[in-house]
């Protein structure tokens, strides 16, 4: 089979054997896909800095269906996107949204996930100061969203009572709200300005927020509990890690 040109943004790259690179790749045709540029780690290889996580450009592959690796011949590097590296809040939000489509996405074709995904990354390399974080926030609730899994916000998961203004309570299990007379001693209690801002971020919209700490932590227990079957993700703890070391006097 002729080489294929495809658009891929690079979620992932580590070292394989002594002279390649394995990468993890996100493409619109092909979803999530592996690949491996023999020789990538050489002096003079043809792939020098090309391969850095977050770049995104044309990979040509020795493609062939139903392979777990295909053949990475050239890559033509469009957007590096190494303002990311410059910071370690952008990089954390960078990388969180990467290990969550490795852990999530499929090799199905999902053009509209690749854009999300790309756009995502580029709004984070351009965020500043203290619009750091809620843009990585926005950008990964929208991303949840776009995998499927947005949670339930306006309505109880467990009588689908409406919410309106009233406390609730957020059931990670469940994927959602419950209202005070489901809730059960089960979750962490929401009030209604909580739920618009994490609605704003699903749906797109970066919110003015205050503080973040509280909302890191509820994307981490509810990614944890109804995305990924109980698994963590390394990239949100360090995140979490880089902003408690950055809090200590």
């Amino acid at each position: 089979m002729p080489a294929t040109g495809v658009r891929a943004l690079i979620l992932r790259a580590f070292p394989y054997g002594d002279t390649s690179r394995i990468l993890r790749l996100l493409t619109p045709d092909h979803g999530v896909i592996g690949a491996i540029a023999r020789g990538a780690r050489r002096p003079r290889s043809r792939f020098a800095a090309l391969l850095d996580p977050f770049g995104e450009g044309t990979a040509v592959l020795d493609y062939r269906e139903g392979r777990d690796l295909q053949t990475l011949t050239a890559f033509d590097l469009a957007h590096a996107r190494r303002g990311l590296a410059g910071d370690l809040r952008r990089y954390g939000a960078a990388s969180l949204l990467a290990e969550l489509l490795m852990r999530t996405a499929t090799t199905t074709a999902n053009p509209s996930l690749f854009v999300s995904a790309t756009t995502a990354l580029d709004a984070i390399e351009s965020a500043e100061g203290n619009a750091i974080e809620p843009v990585g926030l926005t950008a990964a609730w929208t991303l949840v969203e776009r995998l499927g899994f947005a949670p339930e916000l306006t309505s109880c998961t467990l009588c689908g009572r409406a919410l309106g203004d009233a406390e609730a309570s957020f059931d990670y299990g469940a994927g959602g709200m419950r209202c005070e007379d489901c809730v059960g001693g089960a979750g962490a209690r929401l009030p209604a300005r909580a739920r618009d801002a994490i609605a704003s971020m699903v749906r797109g919209e970066t919110p003015a927020l205050d503080k973040t700490y509280a909302h890191w932590i509820l994307l981490e227990r509810f990614l944890a509990y109804h995305v990924l079957d109980g698994a963590p993700l390394k990239s949100l703890a360090f995140l979490l890690d880089v902003r408690r070391v950055a809090a200590t006097p």
